[in-house]
C-alpha cells in the first residue's frame, strides 16, 4: 500500500506539470505539451485514477482506488502551493477553469468527465500495448473539447481556492468529476458486457 500511495502522488505531480504548462502556454499547444504528465505516468507505472478506473477488477482494486484518489489530489496540492509562490500569476488562469466548471453545475460536470473518463482508458489501453501515439491526440482532444479530467481539476481547484474557499458547492461539483470519470472510464467494458453474445 506504502507503494501505491508514493505512486499516486507522483502521479498527481507529473499531471500538476502538465497543468502548469497548459495554463501557462494554453490553446493547441499547451493542451499537447499537457500529454508529458501522462506519459510520465504510463512510462513509470504510476497510480492515476482515470488511468486505473477502467482496469478495477480485484478487491485489492477496489481497495486502492480511493488511496489513489487521495494520493493524486495530494500531489496537486503540492505542486499548486509551489505554483502559488512562484508563478502566481497563473491563479487566474486556473480560477477561470473553476469557475466555469462551478457555473456548469453537478450533472454537466459529471457528462464531460464521462467523455473524458472514456479517452482516458482508450490512450491508457494503447499505450499499455506499446502504441503511444494516442496519448498525444487524445490528450488534446479531451482538453480542446473541454471534457473533465478529475486529476487535473484537483491541481486547479487547489491553486485557485484556499482552503477555506472550499464550499459545499465546490466539493460537490468535484466529486462530480471524479463520478464522471469513472462511469467514462468504465464505459466501454459496462457496453460490452451488456451486449448480447454471438452465437456460435
Amino acid at each position: 500500500m506504502r507503494k501505491t500511495i508514493i505512486d499516486a502522488i507522483l502521479a498527481g505531480i507529473c499531471i500538476s506539470l502538465g497543468g502548469v504548462v497548459f495554463l501557462k502556454v494554453g490553446g493547441i499547444v499547451g493542451a499537447v505539451l499537457f500529454s508529458f504528465g501522462l506519459i510520465s505516468v504510463v512510462c513509470y507505472k504510476m497510480k492515476l485514477y482515470t488511468g486505473v478506473s477502467g482496469f478495477v477488477e480485484t478487491k485489492r482494486d477496489w481497495i486502492e482506488l480511493p488511496v489513489v484518489i487521495v494520493g493524486n489530489i495530494v500531489g496537486c496540492a503540492l505542486v499548486a502551493a509551489a505554483i502559488k509562490t512562484a508563478i502566481p500569476e497563473l491563479v487566474e488562469n486556473a480560477n477561470k477553469i473553476v469557475e466555469s466548471r462551478l457555473d456548469k453545475g453537478f450533472w454537466n460536470v459529471v457528462l464531460l468527465a464521462v467523455f473524458c473518463g472514456f479517452i482516458m482508458t482508450t490512450v491508457v489501453n494503447f499505450a499499455r500495448q506499446k502504441n503511444w501515439l494516442p496519448l498525444l491526440f487524445g490528450i488534446p482532444l479531451f482538453i480542446m473539447c473541454g471534457f473533465v479530467h478529475s486529476i487535473a481539476d484537483a491541481f486547479y481547484y487547489t491553486l485557485a481556492l484556499d482552503w477555506d474557499q472550499w464550499t459545499a458547492q465546490t466539493i460537490i461539483v468535484y466529486l462530480a468529476s471524479i463520478l464522471g470519470n469513472f462511469i467514462g472510464c468504465n464505459l466501454y467494458r459496462t457496453l460490452q458486457l451488456a451486449a448480447p453474445k454471438k452465437s456460435k
